[in-house]
């Protein structure tokens, strides 16, 4: 088969309660990651490295920075077959709802695909960060003769609530399929891992095979599933029955893996990518990650001290000290500030001097973050503007808080996109 000759269809996903409040105004799949991405831009740039070039995002809620960002950046080539394109919950003669889930999303667009010349859909989640080369997914798929495969991975028991668990034989034939699982069923579903995977973290040889979110059908097959059920969710609906009707195989995969849908996930994997060995490389050659070129200028960088940082490009830094930290594009920090284990996402455009005059007689602080500021666990999204010596660091040492213009999920502070922070606030 011609891996060209398969589709790729993400999942933009629901409402992104989990990551709240990044998603207050964007889609879960257009939250901006490690300083100049947006989360797409991985499983989109997954399929154009593995030669799938015809894919379709599904968009729902507040889908319009997600939109922009894929028009802009992904204009295949005019002369091939390539594409990749928004699918928006729409109402059809059909159909007058929303999408009711994973399922539901894709049984809503096969009058999109049905006439396409495709033999195959890869099915992905818009909310994880890994490299993954699907042509080797769909030969396993070819190669087993499977009806539906479903990307694993290992887990422990502590993480295996979190995941739909699938229990296989010695071939790989999944035998059963629980979408998160209570403690108290984690007996039935435990599997074999000796000799697979890694013993120091499996030193029993026991664990659990966690679903990634990436499945491979059939056209056909994919269809005539979808019309046989009405079932809204692949995980919780389709697989639990599917496995005892059809071939369905679990595709193992060993390499790094998140699934970045919460702000606790979110936040260590941006931050993760700081060390000087991350466990995700975006500095793969052969796996480049692709995004939108923006044709910033380089950050200009002034008396600062710089410790396990990565410095987007367009940035003003002046007299600050940043350690283990994200700075994104266009960001502009003050003097005397200190942030440590932070995200400042950056912001959308530059503010001219006569936009700051008009700050100053508004009596609001420009965009980006004043002189004498300290911030410690935290997320900064677009377009904030925070005052001179504000502290943001839990100083309350909150779980999870809502206040004014901030919010604190995991212990993390979260500043949500264009909040104004007074000078002097603590928080």
């Amino acid at each position: 088969m011609s891996f060209t000759n398969a589709l790729g269809i993400i999942l933009g996903g629901g409402r992104g309660e989990r990551l709240f409040p990044l998603t207050k105004y964007r889609a879960e799949p257009a939250v901006p990651l490690a300083g100049k991405y947006r989360i797409v831009d991985i499983p989109l740039s997954n399929c154009i490295n593995s030669g799938i070039r015809r894919v379709f995002v599904t968009s729902q809620f507040n889908s319009v920075s997600l939109n922009s960002h894929v028009v802009r950046t992904y204009r295949l080539d005019h002369f091939s077959l390539g594409f990749v394109s928004i699918l928006a919950a729409e109402q059809t003669p059909e159909n007058t709802n929303w999408f009711l889930g994973t399922a539901d999303a894709v049984r809503q667009c096969i009058r999109h695909f049905e006439e396409l010349d495709v033999s195959h859909i890869l099915i992905l989640y818009g909310d994880q960060l890994y490299h993954m080369d699907y042509r080797k997914l769909i030969s396993f798929h070819l190669e087993h003769r499977a009806d539906i495969t479903v990307s694993r991975i290992p887990v422990t028991a502590s993480q295996a609530p979190q995941f739909g668990i699938m229990k296989e034989d010695s071939k790989n034939q999944v035998l059963c399929f629980q979408e998160k699982p209570n403690p108290d069923q984690l007996a039935t579903l435990e599997s074999d891992l000796a000799g697979e995977y890694d013993p120091v973290q499996f030193p029993q040889g026991r664990g659990y095979l966690a679903s990634m979110g990436i499945y491979v059908f059939g056209k056909r097959f994919l269809i005539d599933l979808l019309a046989s059920t009405t079932g809204h969710d692949f995980a919780q609906n389709i697989f639990p029955a599917a496995v005892h009707k059809y071939r369905m195989l679990g595709y193992p995969f060993s390499g790094y893996w998140a699934d970045i849908g919460t702000i606790r996930s979110f936040f260590e994997a941006n931050l993760g990518l700081t060390s000087s060995m991350p466990k995700f490389n975006f500095y793969n050659a052969s796996n480049p990650i692709y995004s939108r070129s923006r044709f910033l200028p380089g950050s200009k960088i002034n008396n600062c001290h710089l410790e396990n940082c990565i410095i987007a490009d367009g940035c003003f830094l002046d007299g600050v000290d940043i350690r283990h930290s994200i700075i994104g594009t266009r960001s502009r920090i003050g003097t005397g500030g200190t942030i440590s284990n932070s995200y400042i996402i950056g912001a959308g455009e530059y503010e001219t001097s006569e936009d700051m005059e008009q700050n100053a007689q508004r009596g609001i602080p420009n965009v980006g973050i004043a002189s004498g500021t300290s911030i410690v666990n935290a997320i900064i999204d677009r377009n904030a503007r925070i005052g001179n010596k504000v502290v943001i660091a839990n100083a309350k040492g909150q779980v999870n808080s809502d206040g004014d213009n901030y919010y604190i999920r995991d212990g993390i502070v979260v500043i949500p996109k264009g909040a104004v922070i007074p000078d002097g606030t603590v928080i």
